[in-house]
């Protein structure tokens, strides 16, 4: 029940989405009684898209969950394990084309390839499953496995979790499949602006990890003047913040995470 509704209400979590129905309703209105009404709310909607999408506001909601936990320090030495968070996989078009067809986190697995090179005892877990509202795709794990192989990754250190829906999920399945030890040393692999939920829901399961955050979408603080050339990356951008914030919200009301905001130890 929680999945279904948190994708159904992940629709209104969607800025532009909003946006356009509130501009869309204030042309339905302009054709009633409330045509009054219609008017300031079509006029709303467009200034208010114009401002998500050409503005830094978007950078202005990113820039502190990807501020929140810096680039991992590898001084302490070579991790254990590493654990990479499904997302980056697109699971309908890569089952059409048959491999595995990337998004814009590609950086997730392009990163996992690099550590496992790095630190060749270290373990290899991928967690994701099918995170579509019906359910009815393909799992992420099923591409990612061909694909780390590809990436010179031997088969033999690789572990896959293919039933995780949710961030809460990849966590708790996650853990009950490396069954971590005592003293190990897990770096936990997915995009800066999600590391803070996905940490908090590692800690709620008790699997201790250390962040190693890729898939940067801000450059720094200079970012915060810098308006988009074009308002679809500006809303973009805005979109993925607003859902990550509303994710934290929503995983803290539900006690899947132990804090609204989690940081470094």
């Amino acid at each position: 029940m929680f999945f279904i509704l948190s994708k159904t209400l992940g629709f209104f979590a969607v800025p532009s989405n909003v946006l356009i129905a509130l501009a869309v309703l204030g042309v339905v209105l302009m054709a009633t009684r409330f045509a009054r009404c219609g008017r300031r709310l079509a006029v709303a909607g467009v200034v208010l898209l114009a401002v998500a999408g050409l503005t830094p506001l978007g950078n202005a909601l990113m820039l502190p969950l990807e501020q929140r936990f810096p680039p991992w320090d590898a001084a302490r030495g070579a991790p254990d394990g590493i654990v990479v968070l499904g997302g980056a996989i697109e699971p309908e078009t890569s089952a059409a084309r048959g491999q595995a067809a990337l998004n814009e986190a590609a950086e997730r697995m392009t990163a996992v390839a690099a550590l496992a090179r790095r630190f060749p005892q270290a373990r290899i877990v991928f967690s994701g499953g099918d995170a579509s509202l019906l359910g009815n795709q393909p799992d992420e794990a099923q591409f990612a496995l061909p694909l780390l192989e590809s990436f010179g990754v031997a088969r033999e250190r690789i572990a896959l979790e293919g039933q995780s829906r949710n961030t809460y999920q990849n966590a708790a399945f996650s853990r009950e499949l490396v069954k971590p030890k005592p003293g190990e040393r897990w770096l936990l692999v997915t995009s800066a602006h999600h590391m803070p939920r996905a940490v908090g829901c590692f800690r709620r399961v008790g699997f201790e990890v250390e962040a190693y955050p890729v898939d940067w979408r801000t450059g720094g603080l200079q970012d915060l003047w810098r308006p988009f050339r074009s308002a679809a990356r500006g809303l973009a951008r805005s979109d993925v913040a607003v859902r990550e914030w509303v994710g934290l919200l929503v995983y803290r009301l539900t006690g899947r995470t132990p804090e609204l905001f989690p940081a470094p130890n």
